[in-house]
């Protein structure tokens, strides 16, 4: 966890650690405020995100979860949460003609919170959303889609659960003509894997310019944590340049360029983002459109 005073420049910051829990993340985010910190950076998980906001008060506390249930906790999350990525996914399907859509889901909370967003945007804009059965398995996935679509398949199907769900989904519906959508979570996989698929995610180009400054640092290539402690820093720098630190005035922070999309916060601590939209294919992920938002 990482905690910046009014004026502090990137030296100035103050290293905590939260030992992993909340009452290590009370304890850090005592000392910040001890050295007169203005904002938060993390926690990462959601129990110590929760500790740390009820301890901080009025300081912000920017979290790099993306549990929804964290909103209205007093954190505001940073992180890619399953309701902007699934937004952004089924915002360019239906820009691109797909109007029935089947969402397939899984045991995580990720999934859970997917496949909700996913209900919730039945009707907008003509989407007709069918939520597929929790047992229903890759093996009749087929023949799953054409019973939830009254005999025929729908145009498309959302995979809410991680990579390897989007992977076994793929094999099953190969040939069969449906789009295959995916979430941020699906990522870590070879594009190869899930080739023609379309998924919401960073833009690997930001990625790709954000390992390059690692290596020529002499460190090993980041992952989506680091890209959000630098967007984090981004959008603190956007604060500071306007001449105040807090809550307001990261209510009103307009960063122009962040690596995982840019992020407007809500007072709860929700969040709209901006998620591009990737296509697999034999050259892996490649960007196809800038802004899915429904």
């Amino acid at each position: 966890m990482l905690a910046q005073s009014p004026r502090a420049t990137a030296g100035d910051l103050l290293t905590l650690d939260t030992a992993g829990t909340a009452e290590g993340a009370q304890v850090a985010v005592a000392q910040a405020l001890r050295g007169n910190a203005r904002i938060i950076i993390g926690p990462l998980f959601a129990a110590e995100s929760r500790a740390a906001a009820r301890a901080a008060g009025a300081v912000p506390v920017l979290s790099f979860s993306n549990d929804e249930e964290l909103i209205g906790s007093g954190a505001f999350l940073l992180g890619i949460t399953a309701t902007q990525s699934v937004g952004a996914i089924l915002g360019y399907a239906r820009s691109r003609g797909v109007r029935r859509v089947a969402v397939l889901g899984g045991p995580s909370r990720w999934s859970a919170q997917g496949s909700a967003a996913a209900a919730r945007l039945q009707g907008v804009g003509d989407l007709d959303v069918r939520l597929l059965p929790a047992a229903t398995g890759t093996a009749d996935l087929l023949a799953a889609l054409r019973r939830a679509g009254g005999g025929e398949l729908p145009d498309a199907l959302l995979v809410t659960e991680g990579g390897d769900a989007l992977r076994a989904a793929a094999r099953a519906t190969a040939a069969s003509g449906l789009q295959l959508l995916g979430t941020q979570q699906a990522l870590e996989l070879p594009a190869q894997d899930v080739s023609g698929a379309w998924l919401s995610g960073p833009d690997p180009a930001a990625l790709s310019a954000l390992a390059q400054r690692y290596r020529a640092a002499g460190t090993s290539s980041p992952g989506l944590l680091a890209a959000l402690a630098n967007d984090a820093m981004t959008i603190v720098e956007t604060m500071r340049d306007a001449g105040v630190v807090d809550r307001p005035a990261l209510l009103a922070a307009r960063p122009a360029s962040l690596i995982a999309g840019a992020i407007r916060f809500a007072p709860d601590g929700s969040a709209t983002r901006n998620l591009p939209i990737l296509a697999a294919g034999a050259n892996g992920y490649i960007r196809v459109d800038g802004n899915g938002a429904l």
